[in-house]
């Protein structure tokens, strides 16, 4: 029968339909494998557990994620149930008689998907046994040190053995498709294609393992990808045997898919093949009712962060906090690969122009980056002692204030304000004031590091002498652990700091994806990406004028390591130079992209990628033309029309404070009508499917 697309996508605020008959779902089984099902370890747990939603809506009851059984996570987030389907329940059946434990249930998140997790515990006793059989299909042989490596072999192993005893008590339907994500569950796809198993596979690679090595020994990668010896540099850095088992998961599926166009060219190096379809990553985009309301939670937990930067810089408090921008870089702590180098480098430069032209704008930065610690700094902690102590202070006098007032006001008459006050108040407030006296500098950061002395971000701070002397304009804190509301520094959430910040800031260097700026753009925070990140390059692709919606693009491809900083300076010296409403304008425009990143359109990608992987398996039953693969219609967000769009167009020969209003800007911008305009004006149409052929190195490419 015509293989047809499975969901009538309907437009989200403009963007194109995507509309075909349904696919028979009922008729088919959708099984995702992934290490970090239920088990958070990186973004792919992001990925997944963002997708689910849309794909159970889409699927129902034959949707079904495959992982790995750790009892901490299970017990908060997985409910234990009766499979709804007899054959798998007697798969399921058949692996437990053997000894190997398996555990169903329904993962706790939006979309509550069935969740089938194996204990690999249990089955570790038939390890070599497995690694025998995996040698004979791929003679690739596992070293027993390699302890992810091995319980990358028994994950696979139940994942083969499960298909199989699934498949074999179906005749013709239904069919099943296997979606593997990974090495660490690209075992299970190398067995099932060896046992010519009927399921149709497809591998996602979110991230190379070989590329990520290169790029962290701060290898000239993107403009040598053609001149590696594959094989020696994997063997030098002691991971070729996982590499093969990347390589032959890849070549062995029905369909392979990369996350982005950045990383399908780098796989077509490092893996030898050129990647079916580009599946970018989404979010559950969740809308308010009133566009204001996302620009209140800005100042409200924007209030928040300056609570915590009226400790951490008491006695230094010399700055305005209504002049004060934060920005923040955050994610795994991979100095060059995350641009943490190049950032601190750009710091300086911006410090520099702040004082040069005698700027009142304060720039607080934030390293969300997790390092090794020996607990909080104790002058982090005193800082915000000493706040509490002062608010508890005028909290107390100002009562006593207020009580003689309404007293004196009760009588009928204005009190003498010179004797409101007794001596004992203000001997309290002089006590106050003395112990804000600090005899050193603000921190730069708010914990002990292990190794202090070997820190990148620290010595790099100790290099261009950014130690929040009272004459910086910008400020550093290294916060090297993860953002929690329990907190006793900065008791927030990681989303919840997000939208108190003015700026994102993430110049990586080697980003596949980047979920950091998406999810500063689904919350309306401007961010600044490079052409090296998918995510940079998607928003290149499909917005006409990125900077005017608040998605900086830095150039780390086609321009050396000095212009491209160059380049980040300009870019944060401009976001400077903003007035408090053209940030506003901002914030709303970039709160309107986070269409292009909903799941509810991406999702799209992924389902072409199963369609394509069933008339490859199944030609017989499901018909795709494979070389016109089907194209959906096109979008791209012209740039705004009112003026001023960006800082990048409407600088001001120096900066000037974020409470300089441009009366006029009433009378030329409205939101509503701005918005409906850009929801009408798409244009420029891109195919989905197939990716470009070649895509070798450029002329003119530099290594950051």
């Amino acid at each position: 029968m015509p293989l047809a697309r499975s969901l009538s996508m309907t437009s989200l605020n403009g963007l194109p339909q995507w509309e075909d008959e349904d696919l028979p779902v009922e008729d088919l089984l959708l099984f995702e494998v992934s290490w970090e099902v239920t088990n958070k370890v990186g973004g792919i747990y992001t990925v997944i557990q963002t997708k689910a939603k849309i794909t159970a809506d889409e699927w129902g009851e034959n949707y079904f994620l495959i992982g790995p059984y750790f009892e901490h996570n299970v017990k908060t987030q997985v409910e234990a149930c009766e499979s709804p389907n007899p054959a798998l329940k007697k798969a399921m059946d058949t692996i437990k008689g053997q000894g190997c434990q398996v555990f169903f249930g329904r993962w706790l998140i939006e979309g509550t998907p069935y969740v089938l997790l194996f204990d690999i515990g249990s089955a570790a006793w038939n390890l070599d046994r497995w690694k025998g059989e995996f040698w004979d299909v791929s003679n690739i042989g596992i070293p027993f040190h390699d302890r992810e490596a091995n319980d990358a072999v028994i994950f696979g192993s139940l994942t083969a053995w499960f298909l199989k005893e699934l498949s074999c008590q179906f005749d013709d339907k239904p069919n099943i498709i296997a979606h593997f994500h990974e090495w660490q569950a690209g075992v299970g796809l190398i067995l099932s294609r060896s046992q010519k198993l009927p399921v149709a596979t497809i591998f996602t690679t979110h991230a190379t393992l070989l590329g990520r090595y290169l790029c962290a020994a701060s290898i000239d990668f993107y403009n040598n990808l053609d001149q590696f010896d594959i094989d020696k540099e994997a063997g030098e850095r002691q991971i070729y045997h996982r590499y093969c088992m990347e390589r032959a998961s890849v070549h062995c599926a029905h369909v392979f898919t990369t996350v982005s166009q950045i990383t399908a060219i780098e796989a077509e190096h490092m893996l030898k093949r050129n990647p079916d379809v580009a599946t970018p990553n989404g979010l559950n985009i969740k809308k308010f009712s009133a566009m204001h309301e996302f620009q209140n939670l800005h100042s409200m937990y924007k209030a928040r962060i300056q609570e915590f930067i009226r400790g951490h810089f008491y006695g230094h408090l010399d700055f305005s906090l209504e002049k004060t921008l934060f920005f923040f870089i955050a994610g795994r702590y991979e100095f060059s690969n995350k641009g943490a180098d190049m950032f601190l480098e750009a710091l300086s430069r911006l410090n520099f122009l702040l004082r040069v032209h005698k700027s009142d704008v304060t720039v607080v930065v934030f390293f969300i980056m997790p390092a090794k610690t020996n607990n909080f700094n104790v002058e982090s902690l005193k800082g915000q002692a000493v706040r509490k102590q002062l608010w508890d202070t005028a909290q107390s006098v100002k009562e006593k204030f207020g009580e003689k007032l309404y007293n004196a006001l009760l009588k009928g008459e204005i009190p003498d304000l010179n004797k409101i006050l007794d001596r004992d108040d203000i001997t309290i407030m002089k006590r106050a004031i003395f112990s804000t006296q600090r005899h050193c500098l603000p921190p730069v950061t708010t914990h002990n590091m292990t190794d202090d002395g070997n820190d990148p971000i620290l010595n790099t701070i100790r290099r261009i002498g950014l130690f929040n002397n009272r004459t910086d304009r910008v400020k550093v804190i290294l916060h090297p652990e993860f953002l929690s509301s329990t907190s006793p520094l900065l008791p927030l959430d990681y989303e919840e700091f997000v939208r108190g910040c003015h700026l994102g800031v993430f110049p990586s260097y080697y980003e596949p994806w980047g979920y950091t700026p998406a999810e500063c753009t689904v919350m309306g925070i401007p961010s600044v990406t490079t052409n090296l990140s998918g995510f940079g390059c998607f928003m290149q692709e499909h917005v006409a004028d990125p900077a005017a919606y608040g998605i900086y693009i830095v150039d780390r491809r086609f321009r050396s390591p000095d212009e491209s900083c160059h380049q980040l300076t300009q870019i944060l010296y401009g976001f400077c130079q903003q007035s408090r409403r053209q940030r506003i304008i901002q914030r709303n425009r970039t709160e309107r992209l986070s269409d292009l990143l909903d799941w509810r359109y991406l999702g799209r990608y992924y389902m072409h990628a199963r369609h394509l992987a069933l008339s490859r398996t199944f030609p017989d039953k499901f018909e795709m033309e494979p070389s016109a693969p089907p194209k959906t219609e096109g979008f791209r967000f012209p740039r705004p029309s009112s003026v001023p769009p960006s800082p990048s167009v409407s600088q001001h020969s120096s900066p000037h404070h974020s409470e300089g209003e441009d009366e006029d800007d009433d009378e030329r911008y409205d939101e509503d009508e701005e918005a409906e305009r850009d929801r009408q004006n798409i244009k420029s149409p891109f195919s989905l499917g197939v990716l470009p052929q070649g895509n070798k190195q450029q002329h003119g490419e530099y290594r950051n």
